[in-house]
């Protein structure tokens, strides 16, 4: 074969404005699922979250989070972002407004929220995950069958000193933090606050979100600011198939209780390797001990290791159920949390929300109940829609893949026609997912 060399293109440029083409194609996949759960009626009965005193004039709350939904849907990640969808036709149409709000609009209306419409909005959340993993295959959202549960209190910094409730965290910066409570990848729960004791949340969060997994065996995981005996003692009382917690905060004890265990508790040592690649020596037993200040004794699986040049064993602990008899196996599932914590970083980074939009606590605790629905409609469309090699897509190949299509709006028979293009390979799917999931349209007065 000839060389191939980069050469200059010869091409003439030509830019024309538009008014009926659009580049979220594949927007409508939102908007179907969310038609199918009825989510636009869900959220005008919702109390309180509409804070108009003339309800006859100005825009539904269900516009307003629709303009929401479709901004984070498409890659947006600010009210400004939310305003710039007046520029895509094909968005408009599905919300059937000529005109969506402006930031100010959008900012004062998130403003006028309360911890009560918060909370109704996290209610609807966990409403339409119920409906999601109703229709989706178990394996798709379950591990081994098990549902998964997962607690994370991740911190990030925030700019400038105006937001309400940012405090000086450990690393010396302004910080909020997101408290968030996962049943399999869908972001069932969460509460953004000020930081301070990581796992403040965690007592409430589980009871309210028990019927997500009622009737099933379910796994809960979660790191060591979780650990303290009275997140323990909730933890246990939840009644979860397995549990483990890293526990790294009060180790002297557990530490003096593991070293006088018996050779033959641990068994036979094992050479296994260690995150850098050293080749280490572990044993594994579990112990039981009760925490200062608790009534109640819990049991810790323990991992002892020394690489071949260290005198003095290394521990780490995990408290746990006590059903599994194998330290071993509680150690190995608990690794998996790294997959879990990952659910967070991608939503985090998909749907960029490092920069809360308003300065009021209470408006940015309703921006990010949105942002959650947002990203429980995406992680929707892809467990229930898309085929199975697509189910390790993260957010940003979804917005790619899925919602970033080229679209043009056509007039046929008096009704707008959206004619996405998309990839020949992908021809097939669209077609089935719109005789399947597109509503279809209702006899009478064709839209204009």
């Amino acid at each position: 074969m000839p060389a191939i060399h980069k050469r200059s293109p010869k091409l003439r440029l030509e830019f024309v404005a538009t008014q009926k083409h659009s580049v979220l194609g594949g927007l409508p996949a939102i908007e179907a699922l969310a038609q199918e759960f009825d989510l636009w009626k869900k959220l005008r009965g919702l109390p309180g979250l509409d804070p108009r005193s003339r309800t006859t004039h100005g825009y539904g709350p269900e516009v307003n989070v629709a303009q929401l939904l479709y901004c984070f849907a498409s890659g947006g990640a600010s009210l400004a972002d939310a305003e710039r969808l007046n520029e895509e036709p094909l968005a408009r149409q599905l919300a059937r407004v000529k005109a969506f709000a402006d930031q100010t609009t959008l900012g004062e209306g998130l403003r006028a929220q309360t911890p009560e419409s918060i909370a109704a909005v996290w209610g609807l959340v966990r409403e339409f995950i119920q409906w999601g993993i109703g229709r989706a295959e178990a394996a798709r959202w379950t591990y081994a069958g098990r549902a998964e549960v997962f607690f994370d209190d991740p911190q990030w910094e925030v700019g400038g000193p105006s937001f309400e409730g940012a405090k000086i965290h450990g690393h010396g910066d302004r910080a909020l933090s997101w408290q968030t409570l996962w049943v399999g990848p869908f972001l069932a729960d969460g509460e953004l606050d000020s930081p301070g004791e990581g796992s403040g949340a965690l007592p409430a969060m589980l009871p309210r979100n028990q019927p997500l997994w009622a009737g099933r065996a379910r796994d809960f995981l979660a790191d060591s600011g979780s650990s303290a005996a009275k997140y323990l003692q909730v933890i246990t009382a939840t009644k979860f198939t397995h549990w483990s917690v890293s526990y790294n905060k009060w180790t002297s004890a557990l530490e003096r209780t593991a070293a006088a265990q018996p050779e033959r508790v641990g068994g036979a040592a094992q050479t296994a390797t260690w995150r850098d690649g050293a080749t280490i020596t572990e044993q594994h037993c579990r112990i039981r001990h009760t925490p200062e200040g608790s009534a109640q004794t819990f049991t810790f699986a323990t991992v002892r290791f020394q690489r071949a040049d260290e005198l003095f064993w290394n521990y780490r602990f995990l408290a746990c159920d006590e059903t599994r008899p194998d330290a071993a196996a509680v150690f190995a599932r608990h690794r998996l949390k790294g997959e879990k914590e990952q659910l967070f970083k991608e939503v985090l980074r998909g749907l960029d929300l490092h920069h809360p939009p308003c300065a009021e606590l209470n408006a940015n605790r309703m921006f990010y109940a949105m942002a959650a629905l947002a990203c429980n409609l995406m992680v929707a469309v892809k467990r229930l829609c898309l085929p199975e090699e697509c189910q390790g897509w993260q957010v940003k190949t979804l917005l790619r893949q899925v919602v970033r299509l080229p679209a043009a709006l056509v007039t046929h028979a008096r009704r707008w026609v959206v004619r996405g293009e998309v990839p020949a390979a992908w021809l097939v799917w669209w077609e089935q997912w719109e005789q399947r999931w597109w509503p279809a349209p209702i006899a009478g007065r064709p839209a204009g």
